[in-house]
């Protein structure tokens, strides 16, 4: 098959990683209502087409962050992105370089900072979650700013890991000696896996926390510390602290309500992203691309609003910001797209992105970004 959709990509990614891989990424929270949502909003949403427009000359490329960008897009943080191709991380940083876009490095990936640096010769966007440990997010802070990363994007919509059944079912958050079978089985049925990733991709350690976690090589003895760092006490003077700490650009992400989105203003956040964790937290929580427009309209004009959550096409990069978003995070499809074919795969996705972008803009009769508004939108009054 020749991959042409995410569709295509999940079903490749699917047959290639253990099934514990794979339900990690692609589940959500709970009955998955609202990874469910992200999509079908999304899908709901019409567009005017247009005719007889001069569209000789359509320009794709926007500002992201500060940021020049091929198009307003970046790669999203992917906790074990590492584990789903060979040095998964550096492959997607170096397929987004190629496409012009950001890739932004999870706290909690397997390929360290240093690493993807080396790969690509700039320094990506970091994500960093709070930790109770302030000291130890002082020191991945000093270390992000040292390694050259000049946007921080933090995440706050994660006080504790949401209720992620499949995760359950498979074994992955569970602990003893049947959970260890179960995930064992699940890894000796993707042999082709075992040989590129396990054996080719060591070392599996978490890199960006190797000073912070004693036995970061192995999965128990991470959760076991990851799942005492989280911080249910954080408030936004936490946010006004690590404004003083951060002296680049500082991305929220995790905003879905109008009230937090001024907070995230009047906390010195120079952007916000609007988003539900994909659907990974909180199930009943709206859809992203739903709860963009107020927020858009809310504090749009004071800070940069991003969004994530249920962005499967050009197409539907083009609808979230006619909505009032400045660009979108991608998380799922890149995944699913390195763990098929790696840094190739991520290359072909964002080339098939980028040019069903220009397409929709130029039936749409755009030719910037900038000018993609809500009058390109069909109303649902218009549409039953």
């Amino acid at each position: 098959m020749y991959p042409a959709t995410v569709a295509d990509w999940r079903a490749l990614a699917q047959r290639r990683l253990p099934r514990l891989l794979f339900d990690y990424v692609a589940g959500g929270a709970g009955d998955e209502a609202t990874l469910a949502a992200n999509l079908a909003d999304f899908a709901a949403i019409r567009l005017r087409q247009r005719v007889l427009v001069d569209v000789s000359h359509v320009d794709t490329r926007s500002q992201l962050a500060g940021q020049t960008c091929a198009l307003p897009l970046a790669l999203a943080p992917v906790g074990l992105a590492g584990m789903m191709a060979r040095r998964g991380g550096a492959q997607a940083a170096r397929a987004a370089l190629a496409a012009g876009v950001p890739f932004t490095l999870s706290t909690v990936g397997i390929c360290p900072l240093a690493e993807v640096v080396a790969a690509t010769g700039q320094a990506p966007w970091f994500q960093l979650y709070m930790l109770r440990d302030r000291g130890a997010v002082r020191a991945l802070l000093d270390a992000a700013w040292a390694g050259g990363c000049r946007t921080l994007v933090f995440t706050v919509d994660l006080p504790l890991p949401g209720m992620r059944w499949r995760d359950v079912r498979n074994g992955m958050a569970a602990s003893g000696a049947r959970a260890a079978l179960l995930r064992a089985r699940h890894v000796l049925a993707r042999p082709g896996w075992v040989g590129d990733v396990v054996i080719g991709g060591r070392p599996l350690s978490f890199g960006n926390l190797h000073q912070q976690v004693p036995g970061g090589r192995d999965l128990n003895a991470f959760k076991a510390w990851i799942d005492a760092q989280f911080d249910p006490g954080v408030t936004w003077h936490d946010i006004e602290w690590l404004r003083g700490q951060w002296q680049g650009r500082l991305l929220l992400k995790g905003i879905l309500e109008v009230h937090d989105a001024r907070a995230a203003v009047a906390s010195g956040a120079d952007g916000i992203v609007v988003s539900n964790h994909g659907g990974r937290q909180l199930d009943a929580a709206p859809a992203s691309i739903t709860a963009l427009p107020a927020i858009a309209r809310a504090v749009g004009s004071q800070t940069e609003v991003l969004m994530d959550g249920g962005v499967r096409s050009g197409v539907d990069i083009f609808k979230a910001l006619a909505l009032g978003a400045r660009g979108v995070l991608i998380g799922r499809p890149w995944v699913w797209a390195l763990a098929a074919q790696g840094q190739a795969g991520v290359t072909q996705l964002l080339a098939h992105w980028q040019r069903e972008l220009l397409l929709t803009m130029t039936l749409a009769g755009v030719t910037r970004i900038a000018d993609i508004n809500p009058s390109h939108l069909i109303t649902p009054q218009e549409h039953p």
